[in-house]
């Protein structure tokens, strides 16, 4: 009886046929001139390599065991059935330990080979000193960013009045980013004495972070027709020329209503670029969410629920502790702040493949 369910091993074959076609892609003269496709694809050739070979380790063991099996009911020579059962054990062995990695490897190979995402802070409760948390947030997320060789780049900013900012919106492309960041969608705490605070009392201030898988065009249905645009002038401060100028770009996907305003840059079809790509991203998050609540019973999601519970993590100052709530267990603040999340990802990652692997 083979190690791994039919239905697994159909996955498996799946996501080998998948890995061929990328093999044949970055051989392809026409996908070798566009750098950011071959980086694309790379990245996914990469998330789908571990399981892939393991899979085809897999395969040549379950040939192993059925050549063995067929020898030993075909052979009367005692030494040769003796060689054929010790073969047999061998690779029985070997495919019951492949089979364990491979279970664990196939529940989060979705998440390996998504290699974009759209990052957003908000400041929430607490005036000033949540947007100054929100920029502190940002701050640690492009260090951690930098650590794991990642492209960060910031697609819209509003600063706070006193530092930090309101709002950002950032880009952040590389290997397994969303198997690492996708985690960090929710509602986060601090508690810490505001710079701005005289009399030495601690607040208790908040910024919310929603992180979305960023699909490629050809993965969404997002038909142009649909989508309303309108060019403006940008709002807010930033010289002469802001209110003058229409460079700022509204998008409203009239049939579900979401909405996106880009004037980051001063040039409409670099501001266009950026409300076309964060409007896929929220469609598809959108698209997504409605497809996970159908399966939420099935609990087989791929790429995570993206739920996002309330305070998933509180940063306390005084203790120089984070406290994620989901594992029920706290990290160094000041390296947790300096981008070095590694640690508290490690232990998410193993707590929801752990969940997965309950409900395969």
């Amino acid at each position: 009886m083979p190690t791994l369910a039919d239905n697994l091993v159909q996955k498996l074959r799946d996501l080998d046929t998948q890995y061929g076609t990328l093999e044949a892609q970055l051989l392809d003269p026409e996908v070798l001139v566009d750098h950011r496709k071959v980086r694309t694809l790379s990245i996914r050739k990469s998330a789908l390599h571990p399981i892939v070979d393991r899979f085809r380790k897999w395969s040549g063991c379950e040939s192993r065991r059925e050549e063995a099996a067929q020898m030993i009911e075909s052979e009367t020579d005692p030494e040769l059935i003796e060689l054929a059962q010790s073969e047999l054990d061998s690779a029985r062995i070997e495919a019951e330990s492949l089979s364990g990695e491979l279970r664990s490897l196939l529940v989060t190979a979705e998440d390996r080979s998504v290699s974009s995402l759209i990052l957003e802070i908000r400041s929430g409760v607490g005036g000033d000193e949540a947007a100054l948390f929100a920029g502190d947030l940002l701050e640690a997320y492009r260090r951690y960013a930098s650590s794991r060789n990642w492209t960060f780049n910031t697609l819209d900013l509003a600063p706070g009045d006193a530092g930090g900012c309101k709002a950002c919106i950032v880009e952040i492309e590389g290997e397994a980013v969303w198997s690492n960041l996708c985690f960090e969608g929710g509602t986060h705490q601090v508690k810490r004495v505001p710079a701005t605070e005289a009399q030495g009392r601690i607040h208790t201030s908040t910024a919310t972070v929603a992180v979305l898988p960023q699909p490629e065009e050809v993965e969404l249905e997002l038909d142009a027709g649909d989508v309303k645009e309108m060019i403006t002038t940008s709002t807010g401060p930033g010289g002469q020329n802001v209110n003058k100028v229409a460079t700022a770009v509204h998008l409203i996907h009239e049939p579900s209503g979401v909405e996106v305003r880009m004037q980051d840059t001063k040039s409409q079809a670099q501001n266009r670029e950026k409300a076309w790509q964060l409007l896929r991203a929220r469609l598809y998050e959108k698209q997504k969410a409605a497809a996970d609540a159908e399966r939420a019973e099935a609990r087989n999601s791929m790429i995570g629920s993206g739920s996002r519970a309330e305070k998933i993590r509180t940063y306390r100052a005084k203790d120089n502790l984070a406290v994620d709530h989901r594992l029920g267990n706290s990290f160094n603040l000041d390296r947790v702040m300096s981008g070095d999340f590694q640690p508290m990802i490690d232990e998410l990652v193993e707590l929801e493949t752990a969940r997965r692997l309950q409900a395969l």
